[in-house]
């Protein structure tokens, strides 16, 4: 059934960029930094550099490339680039220290590197530990102002795109069940390891995903912001192949986290949708002049990649007028597994399984839940990663052997079909023997007018166990004694914290998304 949702014609992830690209030439295809480059420019360089890659570069197809980059106009280029040369794409943030460089670039087997050129200090400190032969080097405004320049290491990335102009590119060997991303997760628990996605799951989840919102987009008209980084694969599949497969805009935020230039530039752009999560949405309704963009034309805002809070979703459709469409996924479905129905949000719960998509609810025994009863999810369908890059005994434990993903996540499937997260069930608090979930308790703390964010963790305790401990940011002077009030008049005694804490801010990920893990890593 998964070929159905792939043309015929399509072999591999790189004959899908240049169909996508040919069909929409004159179309405006990325923007950022105040320039905007149609398909037919991406195409063009894509082109050339893809040449580069496999003539010059000393790579051959199969080969891994990582590309370690901020959202601007080089990603898609470089990204399209080596899915074109038919080398399998290693994504990885711009922000990591040295020692997570090394381990993810000598575990990939990667051969080249595609970086800023202010990153190259960090990849020198580490480069004979890795198997890298081929570096090439950008600067943020280089397709804009050109600018030419020396690298310290390797080639600058105009310069390889130059060289490919009087090159052909060669066909393509690479199959729909060949692996054309390393995506590696976020390392929570032990070393980050590398989901194999194969060219056949990240074009069915773009097609999957692409049919659930079908009804609220337009071929070649969508404006979509993109404030998430590319090298995470919700943005990755979202921007980089479903939009952009269907001839729409996406405007690349480089740094979302500096709110008042990300506002400055919406306001440039009647925008049609927006993807995000919990705490971006925050932040962007936490900023004045949020409230003075036009938002006549929104009619998409996807949430992913954490929870979604009611107060949050509340106050982003008062401001906008859009509601917020909450799915689910993980880097290991390539990424999306259920999302809910624009315009029919079910709110709570993150919607119904994508076509052609598996989900049951599994307890302890791998035996499946009857709907109502909170279990692990798991999913199966063509989405799902091959497994993980080198780990065979880290892959037995998540794959079973009919096929489906163990996702670590604890949910509901409610009988109308759709599924609610409870937690996920590393995160679990066990109180005097009571499950207790994190989530339960954030909801119910940012429920409070004065709280903005929260985090809750598990703390031993002599007595019970386990102790419920909460971390909040507030936009006013908060009375501690009242706040554990509020949270006895709803919750259950032993769900209620134990102890709340008042801090600056909490510790996210690039993504935004909150890391308990610092937290339990705190001392209290």
């Amino acid at each position: 059934m998964s070929n159905l949702l792939i043309h015929k014609n399509i072999k591999n992830m790189g004959d899908f960029i240049e169909y996508s690209l040919a069909k929409y030439p004159d179309n405006p295809a990325f923007h950022c930094f105040y320039q905007t480059m149609t398909f037919k420019e991406i195409d063009q360089k894509s082109y050339q550099l893809a040449c580069w890659l496999q003539q010059q570069s000393g790579l051959v197809q199969g080969d891994r490339i990582i590309i370690q980059l901020p959202n601007i106009i080089q990603y898609p280029i470089a990204a399209y680039a080596a899915l074109r040369a038919g080398l399998v794409l290693v994504n990885s943030n711009p922000q990591y220290t040295p020692r997570e460089m090394q381990h993810q670039f000598k575990d990939s087997g990667a051969k080249a590197l595609i970086t800023l050129d202010s990153l190259l200090d960090n990849y020198v400190l580490i480069a004979e530990q890795t198997d890298i032969i081929t570096v090439i080097s950008t600067q943020p405004m280089d397709l804009a102002q050109p600018n030419i320049y020396q690298p310290k290491v390797g080639t600058s990335l105009l310069d390889a795109i130059n060289a490919g102009e009087s090159l052909s590119l060669q066909p393509r060997t690479s199959q729909l069940s060949d692996i054309c991303i390393l995506q590696y997760t976020g390392g929570t628990t032990g070393v980050a390891k590398g989901a194999c996605l194969t060219h056949r799951g990240v074009l069915s989840n773009s097609a999957q995903t692409y049919h659930r919102i079908e009804q609220r987009c337009v071929d070649s008209e969508e404006i979509f912001i993109c404030p998430l980084p590319l090298y995470h694969i919700y943005a990755f599949v979202v921007n980089m192949v479903m939009l952009f497969s269907h001839g729409n805009l996406n405007v690349l935020i480089p740094n979302p986290r500096d709110i008042d230039t990300f506002v400055d530039t919406m306001k440039s752009f009647k925008f049609t949708g927006l993807s995000g999560l919990n705490t971006l949405f925050i932040a962007l309704s936490q900023n004045e002049e949020f409230h003075n963009i036009d938002f006549s034309a929104l009619k998409l805002t996807i949430s992913g990649g954490s929870a979604l809070s009611l107060p949050v979703e509340k106050t982003w459709q008062k401001i906008t007028g859009c509601s917020v469409t909450e799915g689910y996924g993980l880097s290991e479905t390539s990424p999306v597994v259920c999302f809910n129905q624009p315009g029919n949000e079910q709110i709570g719960s993150i919607g119904k399984p994508l076509i052609s998509t598996e989900v049951e609810i599994w307890d302890e025994h791998d035996h499946s839940l009857p709907d109502g009863e909170e279990g692990q999810i798991v999913v199966r369908g063509p989405q799902v990663m091959a497994g993980y890059w080198n780990m065979p005994q880290e892959t037995a434990l998540v794959m079973s052997d009919d096929g489906f993903f163990k996702t670590g996540d604890i949910g509901i499937k409610r009988q109308n079909g759709c599924i609610k997260i409870v937690d996920r069930l590393k995160d679990m608090i066990i109180v005097s023997g009571f499950n207790v979930y994190p989530n339960e308790i954030e909801e119910v703390l940012m429920e409070h007018p004065d709280v903005v964010e929260s985090a809750v963790i598990g703390r031993e305790d002599s007595r019970t166990g386990e102790k419920v401990c909460a971390y909040i940011t507030v936009n006013a002077d908060v009375d501690i004694e009242e706040l554990f009030s509020w949270a006895r008049s709803l919750l259950t005694p032993y769900k209620v914290p134990k102890m709340i804490t008042v801090v600056d801010m909490l510790p996210k990920s690039t993504v935004g998304k909150i890391l308990r893990r610092e937290l339990r890593q705190v001392e209290s």
